[in-house]
């Protein structure tokens, strides 16, 4: 079974944090939180969440895909987290997918994974992502291992994308189904 770890850092949305684990407890995909300082991380809007772990835990890289979530101040706490940028290296050097939301593509430019591939974000962030190839009419972008979408509304999409790249093809149509996303985009209200 494939793990999914959910980065948290005071000031995230929750929106983005909590799609993904919710896609990835409804497609039976082990997916656990990590603040970056304690276990009780507060939202951009107040909400306090107990994440499942922190950034002392050994077993940080044995997941397959390494989720940051936009919001802020959450993303530029990220972004100044040198052990998040270690694990962004590392989880991009051995394949494993990562995926950041909202503002959180910031926190790949400053790991350096984002030159000549395409990245999309938040509106308003595109000046901090250096060099890569910028794409702002698409819900979420995949470029190799790395996935990125633009926000709090796209979130669904984005946590359907890492299950998707996973290999939970048929577990992310059937959420789609059950969580009537089709029909969404079908409406476009």
């Amino acid at each position: 079974m494939k793990k999914v770890l959910v980065m948290l850092a005071d000031g995230f949305e929750v929106i983005e944090a909590l799609s993904v684990v919710d896609v990835c407890a409804r497609a039976n995909v082990t997916c656990h939180t990590c603040s970056i300082l304690e276990k009780e991380v507060v939202s951009s809007h107040g909400i306090k969440i107990i994440a499942d772990k922190t950034l002392q835990d050994t077993d940080l890289l044995n997941y397959d895909a390494l989720v940051l979530p936009g919001g802020m101040p959450g993303s530029k706490n990220l972004k100044e987290s040198i052990r998040v940028v270690e694990l962004v290296k590392e989880y991009y050097a051995s394949g494993k997918i990562v995926a950041a939301i909202c503002a959180a593509p910031i926190v790949l430019s400053k790991a350096e994974i984002v030159d000549g591939k395409m990245i999309t974000s938040y509106p308003g962030y595109r000046e901090e992502l250096g060099n890569c190839i910028y794409e702002e009419n698409k819900i979420v972008v995949t470029d190799g291992n790395i996935i990125t979408s633009r926000g709090p509304a796209t979130a669904i999409a984005f946590a359907l994308e890492i299950i998707t790249r996973l290999g939970y093809e048929e577990e992310a149509k059937s959420i789609k189904e059950g969580m009537l996303f089709d029909f969404l985009l079908e409406k476009g209200n």
